[in-house]
């Protein structure tokens, strides 16, 4: 066996991912808010970008969404966008309170050890006898100082069990009777929805229980969240689609989209007041300019590919513009992928981060994406999307008295053309938080429904 040393010449082909490369890539996932966001920035760090803003003539020719019945609560405009005032947070309230309850010195600095103790759901978080010992007091003296904080509106704050917080609203709303108060130490009863076992203890007919939890059902057991109701606006959508005279129409969100304007003019003032004997500064104008132009461009190919993925949906899905979320056909990445000559990762990305404005409402582009399930006729498969629509719809329109089960709900699925699974219910459920049978009828036998 004889060992040699021997040289090959080879040519292969590999794509580097350049930091340019790698923007562009970001580019396609970002939101119009995003992009300007992004723009903005890369023109703090680049004196030859601008963000501006589409002209007016632009803006005027973006097309309206027609009004739609399906798209009165989703849908985003301009009054949901402004941000409301939250006002004083839980924290804020509390302590603003306190200093009105004319408390000693002494009484103040334990107050603290009590305040540092509360949940935003209002209730303390730790026992009295930790928040004793870290305010330095006696428990009997914490119990007389949590007695005054009780006081504070609104009432049930500083509570230390759900019981605890829902009795401090009844004595302060003049309903806790001895009725009342037999069901509030009952309350694990009330949970296991035992109505019969809870009016024999409290000693009343069922009509009278009934009374007294509706009356239960309108204190809140949580009173410290409605300090923390703010909601973020819903951002507006990057696309609207629209019927035109020749079908669906998509197009971006022009009120929206900002603009790059490369200062070209600026950079050839710059390099002619630049001294020739200043190549440095040349070589800065010349990168800098460059950026700006491959920004412009990587801006403009972003749109073209978010319109051309969102046309081919939109395409695809034009049942569910005309008839609603039933009627979602299955699609996956890949085929939008094929269809417009594009990578399925590309697809991926344009859909993550985008909103879409439909007659229907409006949603994340990634949601029109999803899996086929098998149809018993051997029909064109319906979609995932649609089944959960279905069972969405079947649960709402249950008997409180007697819930479809997994099962039943299975079937009914199944008889309508679609093969689905009890386990596969199960699942949708899950994603659509909807409980499961039992739990639905204990939850209407606690609102009264039963």
């Amino acid at each position: 066996m004889q060992l040699f040393n021997a040289q090959t010449i080879s040519q292969r082909q590999s794509m580097v991912v350049n930091a340019q490369l790698q923007q562009a890539i970001h580019l396609l996932a970002m939101g119009n808010n995003d992009l300007a966001a992004f723009i903005e920035k890369q023109s703090e760090e680049n004196p030859f970008v601008e963000l501006a803003p589409l002209p007016r003539s632009v803006i005027d020719r973006t097309p309206q969404l027609p009004t739609s019945r399906a798209s009165s609560d989703d849908d985003w405009d301009r009054i949901g966008a402004l941000a409301a005032d939250p006002g004083p947070s839980l924290y804020a309230h509390i302590t603003t309170e306190i200093s009105r309850l004319g408390l000693s010195p002494a009484e103040n600095m334990a107050a603290s050890a009590f305040l540092d103790a509360l949940e935003p759901s209002g209730w303390l978080g730790q026992p009295l006898s930790m928040i004793a010992a870290r305010a330095g007091v006696s428990e009997a003296e914490a119990e007389t100082l949590l007695r005054k904080l009780q006081g504070i509106e609104p009432a049930g704050i500083f509570a230390r069990s759900l019981s605890e917080c829902l009795r401090l609203q009844a004595a302060e709303r003049g309903i806790l009777t001895p009725r009342f108060r037999a069901i509030l130490e009952n309350l694990p009863l009330l949970a296991q929805a035992d109505l019969k076992g809870l009016s024999r203890v409290c000693g009343c007919t069922m009509d009278e229980l009934k009374a007294e939890l509706r009356t239960l059902r309108g204190l809140n057991p949580k009173p410290g969240a409605m300090f923390e109701t703010f909601i973020p606006p819903q951002r507006p959508p990057d696309l609207i689609v629209t019927r035109a005279e020749n079908g669906w129409q998509v197009d971006l969100n022009r009120s929206t989209l900002p603009r790059v304007v490369v200062r070209a003019e600026q950079a050839q003032a710059v390099a002619r007041h630049a001294s020739p004997a200043n190549a440095q500064a040349g070589a800065y104008v010349g990168e800098r300019l460059s950026v700006a132009r491959w920004l412009a461009r990587a801006v403009e190919h972003r749109n073209q590919t978010i319109l051309k993925v969102g046309a081919e949906v939109v395409r695809r899905q034009q049942a569910f513009l005309e008839m609603g979320a039933a009627h979602m056909r299955p699609m996956i990445l890949r085929e939008v992928a094929d269809a417009i000559g594009v990578h399925e990762s590309t697809v991926s990305r344009v859909t993550s981060g985008m909103l879409v404005a439909t007659p229907q409402g409006t949603f994340p582009l990634k949601s029109f994406f999803s899996a086929a399930l098998g149809s018993a006729s051997g029909d064109e498969p319906g979609s995932a999307a649609a089944v959960r629509h279905r069972i969405k719809q079947l649960v709402l329109a249950e008997s409180a008295d007697d819930p479809l089960s997994d099962e039943t709900i299975a079937k009914i699925v199944s008889k309508e053309g679609v093969v689905l699974a009890r386990r596969t219910v199960a699942k949708y459920r899950d994603i659509l938080n909807i409980p499961s049978s039992t739990e639905r009828r204990r939850r209407a036998v606690l609102n009264g429904s039963i």
